[in-house]
């Protein structure tokens, strides 16, 4: 797979819209990648999930709850290996896990998630698999919107990864 043939997938899957967006930390910008448009269709979540599987290096996926976890499945299905899901908040009950899934201690794990903007909700997954004992140097990412996330994982001792900047998709889109 190319970038191109995902930026191809993510726009005949009408998951780069213009306008005026809210995102999540805040910011405002005048694209949006709606997550949720490309991971509920099986084109472009095959080829997520085909580029995720070739780039794991031994590690569990780890899927940053809701947005990350259709692309884990896709991952751990492509590569034949199990996953791990951290959430964003320990919930409440029966075993309230922050870390779903079996992991053990001193495991190596790449966090896999849709959007970077700040990074932040992967900041806080590396920091939860951390907790529950996992090594995480690596953060697996679909768009790296080139707004602080790469740096903000930095910070954290974690490389990011993406399949597609910020800057090659709304190139190929102005094309």
């Amino acid at each position: 797979m190319t970038n191109d043939d995902l930026i191809d997938a993510l726009v005949a899957a009408d998951a780069v819209q213009f306008g005026e967006f809210e995102l999540s930390h805040g910011g405002t910008s005048e694209y949006y990648v709606d997550k949720y448009l490309f991971e509920t269709n099986p084109e472009p979540l095959r080829l997520i999930g085909e580029a995720f599987a070739e780039r794991l290096d031994g590690e569990t996926p780890a899927g940053v709850a809701l947005g990350g976890v259709p692309l884990v499945v896709a991952t751990a299905l492509e590569a034949n290996v199990p996953y791990v899901i951290a959430r964003k908040k320990q919930k409440e009950y029966g075993t309230a896990n922050l870390v779903e899934g079996r992991l053990d201690d001193g495991e190596e794990v790449v966090v896999v998630e849709d959007i970077a903007t700040t990074g932040q909700s992967a900041v806080d997954a590396v920091e939860a698999l951390r907790d529950a004992g996992a090594e995480v140097n690596r953060a697996l990412v679909v768009v790296d919107r080139q707004e602080g996330g790469t740096e903000n994982l930095a910070d954290a001792g974690v490389e990011l990864e993406s399949l597609v900047t910020a800057d090659e998709l709304l190139a190929h889109v102005d094309d």
